[in-house]
């Protein structure tokens, strides 16, 4: 089975895609980043970007949705690690002090 191209899920600077492109290839991902930086500064730079912004938008991510360190189980996620101090159900609430509406002494 052919391998499919995506994004590269592990070497990553901008979007991987032009990692993912070097995978694909079976090349290191330097080499394609270096001749793709040569042929869009020759091309005067803008459709080089242009063509940068194309892969980043329609090339499928690489990452595998089943992997444990997939969105909230990323262990680079705070909230995985820090529980919501909100959440404690079992803490009291403190009690608001009562007002006598008859002092008046402030105005």
């Amino acid at each position: 089975m052919k391998k499919q191209l995506t994004k590269s899920p592990n070497n990553v600077v901008l979007t991987g895609s032009l990692a993912g492109i070097a995978e694909w290839i079976g090349v290191d991902p330097t080499i394609v980043r270096v001749i793709y930086v040569i042929l869009a500064i020759f091309s005067a730079g803008f459709p080089g970007f242009l063509l940068y912004i194309a892969l980043a938008v329609l090339l499928p991510s690489g990452r595998n949705r089943n992997n444990d360190n997939y969105g909230n189980k990323n262990p680079y996620n705070r909230n995985t690690r820090n529980p919501n101090p909100y959440a404690n159900e079992h803490k009291q609430r403190k009690q608001a002090e009562k007002v006598n509406d008859d002092d008046w002494s402030d105005f």
